[in-house]
This record gives C-alpha cells, sequence and structure tokens, in this order.
C-alpha cells in the first residue's frame, strides 16, 4: 500500500511535459488512433490553401479551310487528313495541362479567327472541351479564302481582349489563298510579344491535292489547277477605263518563296513552314511542327506560356497520408523488436 501510494506521490511531482510523455508511452496506441482519426476528421471539411502556381491559358484556335482536309498525316498507321491528326493531338495535350489551366476554342477561316468557347478550368470540364473539339469541322468554313496572316492577326485580337490575357495557339498548314504578293503583304500594328503564343504547322512538307467538299462536307473529288487562283490578285494587273487594257503595277511581281507560294500549283498543298516561321516571328510567337501529341504538350508547358496564377491546393491528401503513417507506426515497434530478436536469436 505504502509502495503504491509512494508512486502515485512521485507521479504526482513530474513536470507536465513529463507526465504527457509517460502517457503517450503507456497509451501509445491509443493516441495514433486518436490523431489519425482526427487527421481524417479533418478531411471531410474539405481543408486547403492558396499557393502561386505555373498554370496556362490558352486560346486554341484551329484553322477549318478545305486544305486542312489533305490526308496527308497518320493516326495508329492509318492515313487521316491534317484537321483529324490535330485534333486528336490537342485532345491528347489536354491530359498534360495541371489542373487550373484553362483552354478555349476557336477557328479560322476566310480572314478571321472567332471564338468558340472562352477558356475554361481543363481538369473540371474535360469533357466539354472534348465535346466541343470534337464538333469542329471543316463545314463550319464559309468561304475558299485561307488569309493566314488576317487570321494570325485577328487571334491575336482576339486574346487580348479576353479577360484572362490568355496566350494564342494558332493550328493551320500555312497556305494563303489566293497568294501574297511579297510587296503588299498586309500590315498590322500589334506589338510583337504583346500577347506571347505558338503557331502549330500542320501537314506534309510534300504536296498533297486539296480535297473539294460541298457545304455539307460531302466529297466533290479534287480541286483542279484551273479552279484555284495561282497567282495573287496585283500581279494579274488593274483593269483601265478602256476596254482590253490593263494597268499592271510595278511593284508587282511573283510571291516569294519565303511566303510559300507555288504559282502554278497552288491546287496542291504542303505545310508552308518557312512562312508560318517567319509569321511567328514577326509576331513574336513560338513555332512548332506538329507531330505528336507528346510534342504539343511539351510546347502548350513552355515556360514563357506560364502564368503565377494563385490556385487553391487541396490538403486532403495530406491529411489522409498523413493518417496513414499513423495507422502504420501502430505497427512499426512491435515489428521493430520482432526483428531484432529474430536477428540476435542464436543460429
Amino acid at each position: 500500500m505504502m509502495g503504491s501510494a509512494t508512486n502515485r506521490m512521485s507521479g504526482w511531482r513530474l513536470l507536465p511535459w513529463q507526465r504527457i510523455r509517460t502517457s503517450l508511452r503507456a497509451d501509445r496506441d491509443r493516441w495514433l488512433l486518436i490523431a489519425a482519426a482526427l487527421l481524417l476528421a479533418l478531411c471531410f471539411l474539405g481543408p486547403g490553401f492558396t499557393m502561386n502556381r505555373a498554370l496556362y491559358e490558352h486560346v486554341i484556335v484551329i484553322d477549318v479551310t478545305q486544305s486542312m482536309n489533305v490526308t496527308d498525316e497518320q493516326i495508329a498507321g492509318k492515313p487521316v487528313s491534317r484537321l483529324a491528326f490535330a485534333k486528336q493531338a490537342l485532345r491528347d495535350s489536354l491530359l498534360q495541362l495541371p489542373c487550373g489551366s484553362k483552354v478555349g476554342w476557336g477557328i479560322f477561316t476566310e480572314y478571321r479567327s472567332f471564338l468558340l468557347t472562352a477558356p475554361i478550368e481543363v481538369c473540371d470540364n474535360l469533357s466539354e472541351l472534348r465535346s466541343t473539339l470534337a464538333q469542329i469541322d471543316g463545314r463550319m468554313a464559309w468561304s475558299g479564302n485561307s488569309e493566314i496572316a488576317k487570321g494570325v492577326h485577328s487571334g491575336i485580337g482576339v486574346a487580348r481582349l479576353l479577360p484572362g490575357k490568355p496566350s494564342l495557339v494558332f493550328v493551320t498548314d500555312g497556305q494563303e489563298a489566293p497568294p501574297l504578293n511579297p510587296n503588299y503583304r498586309p500590315a498590322f500594328d500589334d506589338k510583337p510579344g504583346e500577347v506571347p503564343g505558338l503557331i502549330v504547322g500542320v501537314g506534309d512538307i510534300l504536296p498533297s491535292p486539296i480535297p473539294k467538299t460541298d457545304p455539307e462536307g460531302r466529297p466533290l473529288g479534287f480541286w483542279r489547277a484551273d479552279e484555284v487562283m495561282q497567282v495573287d490578285p496585283r500581279s494579274q494587273g488593274r483593269g483601265a477605263s478602256v476596254g482590253g487594257e490593263k494597268l499592271v503595277d510595278d511593284r508587282a511581281g511573283a510571291a516569294a518563296p519565303t511566303l510559300g507560294a507555288t504559282p502554278g500549283r497552288e491546287h496542291l498543298s504542303a505545310m508552308r513552314e518557312a512562312y508560318l516561321r517567319l509569321l511567328a516571328g514577326e509576331q513574336g510567337l513560338s513555332f512548332l511542327r506538329l507531330q505528336d501529341a507528346e510534342g504539343l504538350a511539351v510546347a502548350l508547358t513552355a515556360p514563357e506560356l506560364a502564368k503565377p496564377v494563385p490556385a487553391r491546393v487541396d490538403a486532403r491528401v495530406l491529411l489522409a497520408g498523413l493518417a496513414l503513417c499513423l495507422l502504420l507506426a501502430r505497427y512499426a515497434a512491435p515489428l521493430a523488436r520482432r526483428a531484432r530478436g529474430l536477428w540476435r536469436a542464436p543460429a
């Protein structure tokens, strides 16, 4: 009796932190279970915190003119159109964008870029983004013209006016129709680099026939040489007041190779890489020749396109991981003692 009373008296003489340490040693498993239960209970409150993350916001404008229907690309070994190849690569690359990033879709036809959907968050709206992308096709085009330089300028204007100031991703094969005269290229007042972005070139470098379709997208064969304007309008001269006369502009001349024109072969189409690189350099954009979804994903997540955006980080995974560690810790000490006992046991 005296011994137990003495032990109780000595226990009360311990400092508070010493009593806590003694209690923890005596009821170690119980405290581990209590701590794990508290951490799991906090998960139901949806805790989180805000921190700056490198996120991305893109307006992706897709060329839907008829040259994008040329079947010089492949998916799984089967020939597909440039448009289908680009859409598949974009579909796959959405998965590589970090959650919190935003993507919006647009199309280019004739000489303008049109916004279809404003940028929305990719993880919460992945199915909506993919279903919208699947609906984009050549039936959205209403003109045979394809004035690429004006389309890029128009796309920059679209991106500049959006609240989040997204970057521009312009997907095209680069074929100007009608061809451009080097002395009369369209001039814009854009400030190079004001809107960051990327021009993505699609298609083979070898020319192929351009499919002809009706407004419903039904095939009508291929465009013939006599159905397509082979030189720029200014090189054909201007009509004079006297019948039969033409006024030829002294500055007019054959289109420069860097502009991608191929007089006499404009009914064939190839990816105009040199011209697209020229446009990208003039506008302060990057250029990518599209070969696969992996390369596109790397370009879409390039550091120069990243934006430090305050984003909420979900802490539930961290709390659940700590709770799991505490539960496992209950068995760590007995296993360690057993391992030491086996190690020291005689053979």
